[in-house]
């Protein structure tokens, strides 16, 4: 199972999904989708710009879960 970390992330930063949508450019449906761990395709292009708005990892944003 791969569970958001991107709750927790916004958190450490203080920013708000909207925030961040604004910041990346990523529609703020596809934030809500990723923080909410219901996104079914993550496109790399939105994780990229993700990542480098919060300086951060992929690794930083999902954790695999074995069941």
């Amino acid at each position: 199972m791969i569970k958001s970390l991107l709750k927790v992330q916004l958190a450490k930063r203080e920013m708000t999904q909207k925030q961040l949508a604004e910041a990346t450019g990523v529609r703020l449906p596809t934030i809500s989708q990723i923080a909410l761990g219901t996104i079914k395709h993550m496109p790399i292009d939105a994780l990229d710009k993700i990542c480098t708005v919060l300086d951060c990892q992929p690794g930083d944003i999902f954790e695999h879960i074995k069941e």
